[in-house]
């Protein structure tokens, strides 16, 4: 019988995954990666940051599944088997859920609810009037699934969206900016918002020069990875004044560490990498489908190749 394994950190959530995905896939065998007792059984992966070396281990592995939209954790195993693609998870729950995210923090910059909020705390009644959305440039790092349904969102609110991308491709009525094109987008960007994939490319792509790139006061918002950003930069950023404020989901050590500065910053909102989380029963549902396409020899319009991301 086809063998599904399953690999994820938390051990109570691996097994109610390997029981959800049971029950919807009663044609496979889907049991925990440590069960696996016949290493040429192995047909499907279904991870999240599964430990280096693992999906060497299974010879005729025709295709791993991350838990997730981002693929990084399973790309960074330096003995992935390249010619083995990559299938994303990305279901309309989660694309409504980082369409939320970003419409929340954007609008919670845009009317300045920060600076409300201290009004409130400190008792002061201080009338101010914010431009209309339509004043406001919004940037979108990354065009893919996830960075064009946010954009098309933040554009149906009246911003100014403009989206940064390798090609420069982008959905009607957003401004594309190509790779090259980067100063320029940063330039015109008074909320930027990060959707980057994490590849060798865009690692570190927010570090000091590129911040220094962005309006005066501009303010961030990284629903990525936590690798894309200089985190010591965004604080020289904030403390000088040219970055206003910042929303981050991300960073480089999760969960970020209590004595992390950004948790004492009083112009950073710091988020449990929750943007986009997956729920468990939607999310199997997609991986589920996604496992059946793959077993009829049908497309899979979320699969991807490792050789792209590194």
């Amino acid at each position: 019988m086809i063998t599904v394994a399953l690999s994820i950190p938390d051990p109570g959530r691996a097994r109610w995954w390997v029981r959800h995905l049971a029950a919807l896939l009663p044609e496979l065998d889907v049991r925990l990666a440590q069960d696996v007792s016949e290493p040429d059984q192995v047909r499907y992966a279904v991870v999240w940051m599964p430990p280096h070396g693992l999906l060497a281990q299974w010879p005729r592995l025709h295709a791993t599944v991350s838990i997730g939209a981002g693929v990084d954790h399973v790309v960074a195993d330096p003995d992935y088997p390249m010619h083995v693609p990559i299938v994303r998870t990305v279901g309309p729950d989660m694309t409504q859920r980082m369409r939320e995210y970003v419409a929340l923090h954007v609008l919670r910059f845009h009317r300045e609810l920060p600076t409300l909020e201290r009004d409130s705390t400190a008792g002061r009644w201080r009338p101010f009037v914010t431009p209309v959305a339509g004043q406001r440039r919004v940037g979108v790092l990354g065009m893919g699934h996830l960075g064009r349904a946010a954009a098309l969102t933040l554009h149906a609110l009246g911003f100014q969206v403009a989206g940064w991308s390798r090609s420069g491709g982008t959905p009607e009525g957003i401004e594309g900016f190509a790779k090259e094109r980067l100063e320029a987008f940063l330039a015109r960007s008074e909320i930027l918002v990060c959707l980057l994939p994490l590849t060798a490319e865009t690692a570190n792509l927010l570090n000091a020069e590129r911040l220094a790139m962005l309006p005066a006061g501009a303010r961030l918002i990284n629903a990525a990875r936590g690798a894309h950003l200089d985190e010591r930069a965004l604080s020289d950023a904030l403390a000088s004044g040219h970055v206003g404020g910042a929303t981050l989901d991300v960073f480089r050590t999760e969960p970020l560490p209590a004595e992390h500065p950004f948790r004492s910053e009083p112009n950073v909102l710091v988020t449990p990498h929750l943007a986009s989380l997956i729920d468990p029963d939607s999310g199997a549902r997609v991986i589920a489908a996604n496992l059946r396409r793959l077993e009829a020899g049908e497309p899979v319009a979320d699969a991807v190749w490792a050789g792209e991301y590194r």
